[in-house]
């Protein structure tokens, strides 16, 4: 006999979601139970080839059946070069070690961590109520997105943004918070594609689910992004002299 769903319990995936997340937040502290290499495998294929990664997201399905990963070394790993990095700013533009501190914790907390949980309950929140495919009958197994699953989404899609808005910024800061027209140019550019890629990689994130439809929706913020460029850029608007006099009293 065929699996049923009855529409006033929750479902499988959500009845598991507690004790998974459980699990999760306890082999963090576990080192020896973090693959790191394919982490990094990870990490560097969301920057080079992101649909090889959620390819091997279905295969994730298949063998532990959830979507979600179970491993939180992504989260670790993407932590530990997020404080690196703001070190690397705080050495160069910060004045004192106290506020440097102050910065470390506020991008990890806030930019990363919270956001992060804030975007992901969105978008978690969003996909089932809105985006989800109805059943085509009741002997269907109703399938939803898991929360932790948006949240590595929001990890997959926040590495290579990193990457360029943190670390390649680090190295062009100096010409990006030169006051001009090239540098407010470069700088609009640079978080153009930083902001457009993570959309781009959220939608790969739901897309790749098979009970979701109408997922060209997370593909909309792009546009708004193209759009708005060009008019910060004719106004003089430079986000990195925007972003590094927010954070340190230098003004650039």
């Amino acid at each position: 006999m065929l699996p049923t769903v009855s529409k006033g319990r929750p479902s499988s995936s959500s009845s598991r979601a507690n004790p998974m997340l459980l699990q999760y937040l306890r082999r963090i502290v576990k080192w020896q139970q973090m693959d790191i290499e394919y982490t990094f495998w990870q990490m560097l294929h969301l920057c080079t080839s992101p649909k090889v990664v959620y390819q091997h997201t279905k295969y994730h399905k298949q063998t532990k059946n959830q979507w979600a990963r179970d491993d939180p070394a992504f989260v670790v790993i993407c932590s530990l070069l997020l404080a690196v990095a703001t070190l690397a700013y705080c050495a160069a533009y910060d004045h004192s070690a106290a506020h440097a501190v102050f910065v470390i914790f506020s991008a990890l907390v806030f930019h990363f961590l919270a956001t992060g949980v804030a975007l992901a309950t969105f978008c978690w929140f969003l996909t089932n109520s809105y985006l989800r495919e109805e059943a085509p009958n009741s002997y269907v197994v109703e399938q939803r997105v898991e929360w932790l699953y948006a949240f590595d989404v929001h990890c997959n899609s926040f590495f290579p943004m990193f990457v360029l808005l943190y670390v390649i910024h680090y190295f062009l800061s100096p010409l990006l918070v030169a006051h001009g027209f090239i540098p407010a140019l470069l700088s609009n550019l640079l978080f153009m594609v930083g902001a457009s890629y993570y959309h781009y990689l959220n939608f790969l994130g739901y897309d790749v689910l098979p009970f979701l439809e109408r997922t060209t929706f997370f593909l909309y913020p792009i546009g708004v992004v193209i759009i708005l460029s060009p008019i910060l850029i004719l106004g003089g608007f430079n986000p990195s002299k925007y972003f590094m006099n927010m954070f340190f009293s230098r003004q650039m």
